[in-house]
């Protein structure tokens, strides 16, 4: 006797070949019944002798496309119909949405050969796509994924795409983005519109040889490309972009052509070539040809490979390794519409390459580095945006708005969190806007209207006050830190209290102090402040973090005294007499030099002290300088003690600070400080774990914050803690540095609403 089988699938399962391969799995096994997408994912019905049936339901999870990924599945016997067949039914829009969506996806094999093939009507063509790859988040106008609900809708099909679209056995069954030269976008240069689309191409390359600057739409917005060896071409970017010493981003032609300029490993080599295609931090091969201003003071490249048909194409006449950074000035947003791209780049861009698909939601290009063979996101945006994380418990609807420097927020609903893409640090109007842009988007996106808004404790983050403003929510603040660890305890899936290691910058305390090197026992509920380092004055506040050489005076004062500044004469160069008897005043008279233990802030000190970065052109240069030079060739630890105040463990560094300039005075070389300055970070995060372990009995220890981007000390320790009997938990799918904190701050306030401690 037949038997009928209702099936509802939640998860990634739109957008990634699903509903194609159910056809084709119910066809082969002879049932009948129908499948369709709506706003609350995958619905099947299906049909035939119950050994098919059963067949079916266990391989539709097995055998599912490797893109998707189900995170739900409900099974229900239903009367049988009686049909005969089984179809694709139209879409479903229902009032709700858990429908997961996709991530934009490299260009697969099969496209990739296909535009290589002359005899091919797709050759060439810098839109191939199909139901393996392509655009996907960035052309997402609403749910359900079809092409309707893309920007692609204003491209209708020409016949012989419709009929790969309408065509089970086509690999092109039903992929939204399908197009062809006939019936899809095409390219343009706007300096010389007549050219052909082969013709555009190969006159960008010869602009790009000849040491031009292009900007090119991609994907998710715009990039600014040059040659990447010729340094008087990357020094023009560097100084109409206002770059500074940042480091640019490459993008190489082939792996061939990456190992000519770096060291990959095989892990490092495989994510470079994965489906999302992140930019990965590589080791640079020492003497490389790549024109140092690319990425000044590092040991590391950012490498990506062709992701889209367009790069593949630009790259068969470009220099083989361009640098690809994203369009914009610096500390703007991505510039992802044609007209605003002619507008703010034209200043930049020698020439620009556009094209006329829309892109409704603009995405940078994410960035990995891996440690100890394993990957940790650093930016989280294309290729990983909007991919869920599970939160653990049954969430309400909730909007955690994240924080002010690398702002990422979140959206959470069910047992998912939706981390947005990566947005920037919101310092201008512009970045703002854009903020406010995607979270609208993402609200209509996933159907949440927020009963709870959860933010930073800083009372003048934009992304906190934004949350102040909102009307019909309960507002919950958040700890910086504490949000810093709970995201490392999400991803992780821990339950219970941790020894949390938040190490960062900055972060608002509630007594008003600026924390940043911070143990925490803490769980989803609540934190208790273990120890941290002690605090010292950030003279000038926000001058501090721009000038690292105004720490350093700080940490020399609290050293040495008076003494202190007559060292500061012989080894700070960058502050005149005249800024040396400023920042002295301001920490004597406590003007406008809040209180920091932030660990970052010693990093800076230390590299300034140690000769490095005296004035950063970027947040944490000293740190990335200090780490660059961490070359293992130094014994031991500097010195350094630890008081208890008020019940409250604090480290206090005026021994190492004067160990620092002893080495100075005589004469080490700064890679043997740079070592021994990690090797003592090192040392004390072993010793608070152990002392907090005692305290508490726990054996967890969750390590977070952006001074753990820094590969050389959480490689240690994530090798040296297992040696002392602790369980290590750090982030690796979300950012360690403030780009995670929304996740942190979605699941504080939520698991507080569910326990109803608000």
């Amino acid at each position: 006797m037949p038997v009928r089988r209702r099936l509802h699938i939640e998860g990634i399962v739109q957008g990634v070949g699903f509903r194609p391969f159910v056809y084709q799995l119910a066809t082969s096994l002879q049932l009948a019944g129908w499948v369709l997408n709506s706003s609350e994912g995958v619905s099947i019905e299906v049909e035939g002798a119950e050994a098919q049936v059963e067949d079916f339901t266990r391989r539709v999870v097995s055998d599912a496309p490797p893109l998707a990924s189900i995170s739900r599945i409900e099974a229900d016997d239903i009367p049988v119909l009686q049909e005969e067949a089984f179809v694709i039914r139209k879409s479903l829009s229902t009032d709700t949405a858990t429908a997961r969506l996709p991530a934009d996806v490299a260009v697969c094999g099969d496209c990739a050969r296909e535009m290589k093939d002359p005899s091919d009507r797709r050759y060439g063509y810098p839109f191939i796509n199909c139901t393996n790859c392509g655009p996907r988040f960035t052309i997402i106008e609403g749910i359900p994924y079809d092409r309707p609900f893309t920007t692609m809708r204003r491209f209708p099909m020409c016949p012989k795409c419709l009929e790969e679209y309408e065509n089970p056995l086509n690999r092109r069954f039903h992929a939204q983005p399908n197009a062809c030269p006939v019936c899809g976008p095409s390219i343009r240069l706007e300096e010389e519109p007549s050219l052909p689309p082969e013709a555009a191409l190969r006159r960008v390359g010869d602009l790009l040889q000849a040491g031009r600057i292009v900007a090119i739409k991609g994907l998710g917005g715009f990039h600014l490309a040059c040659d990447a060896r010729n340094a008087e071409a990357v020094r023009s970017l560097r100084d109409r972009k206002g770059r500074g010493a940042k480091p640019f981003a490459l993008m190489c032609a082939d792996t061939e052509e990456m190992r000519r300029i770096c060291l990959p490993t095989p892990e490092e080599e495989s994510a470079l070539l994965s489906p999302e295609r992140p930019i990965v931090l590589l080791e640079a091969i020492p003497g490389t040809d790549i024109a140092p201003e690319v990425a000044p003071g590092h040991r590391y490249l950012g490498v990506m490979l062709p992701y889209t048909p367009l790069h593949r194409l630009l790259m068969r006449t470009a220099p083989q390794t361009l640098v690809l950074t994203s369009g914009n000035l610096s500390e703007e947003p991505i510039c992802h519409k044609n007209e605003e791209a002619r507008s703010r780049l034209s200043a930049i861009a020698d020439a620009f390459l556009t094209h006329n698909r829309d892109i409704a939601v603009p995405c940078d290009d994410s960035v990995t580095r891996f440690v100890q063979g394993k990957p940790a996101v650093i930016r989280r945006a294309r290729g990983f945006v909007p991919r869920p994380i599970p939160l653990g418990f049954e969430a309400v609807p909730i909007l955690a708005c994240g924080g002010q420097q690398k702002n990422a927020f979140c959206v959470a609903q069910g047992g998912d969190a939706m981390l947005s893409q990566h947005i920037g640090d919101l310092d201008n109007l512009e970045t703002l806007a854009y903020f406010e842009r995607a979270v609208e988007h993402f609200k209509r996106l996933f159907r949440v209207t927020p009963e709870i808004a959860a933010c930073d404790m800083h009372p003048d983050y934009l992304s906190s006050r934004y949350a102040r403003s909102l009307e019909g929510v309960s507002l919950i603040e958040v700890q910086h830190h504490h949000a810093h660890i709970a995201a490392a305890m999400v991803e992780h899936r821990l339950e219970g209290e941790v020894i949390g290691i938040a190490f960062d910058g900055a972060g608002y305390g509630p007594d008003g102090a600026l924390w940043g090197g911070e143990v925490l026992i803490c769980d989803y509920l609540d934190y208790r402040r273990f120890a941290c380092l002690e605090p010292v004055p950030l003279p000038g506040g926000e001058a501090a973090i721009r000038r690292p050489a105004r720490m350093a005076l700080s940490y020399l004062i609290h050293a040495f005294g008076e003494e202190g500044k007559a060292i500061a004469k012989d080894s700070l160069p960058a502050l005149s007499d005249e800024e040396i008897a400023v920042v002295e005043m301001q920490i004597a008279r406590c003007l406008n030099s809040p209180e920091t233990s932030g660990m970052g802030r010693l990093f800076d000190g230390v590299a300034a002290l140690a000769g490095l970065c005296q004035v950063a052109t970027y947040e944490g240069q000293g740190a990335v300088e200090l780490e660059s030079l961490a070359d293992g060739n130094a014994d031991g630890a500097y010195p350094y003690e630890l008081l208890v105040r008020s019940g409250l463990c604090q480290v206090h560094v005026v021994p190492m600070i004067r160990s620092v300039i002893r080495d100075r005075r005589q004469g080490r070389p700064t890679g043997e400080i740079a070592t021994r300055f990690h090797q003592t970070v090192e040392e004390i995060v072993v010793h608070l774990c152990r002392l907090a372990r005692k305290e508490s009995g726990l054996n967890r220890v969750a390590l977070s914050g952006g001074v753990f981007q820094n590969r050389w000390l959480l490689d240690r320790l994530l090798g040296r803690l297992p040696e002392e009997g602790f369980d290590v938990f750090s982030p690796r799918q979300v950012p360690a540095n403030d780009g995670g904190i929304a996740l942190g701050q979605a699941a504080i306030a939520g698991r507080r609403r569910s326990a109803g401690c608000v």
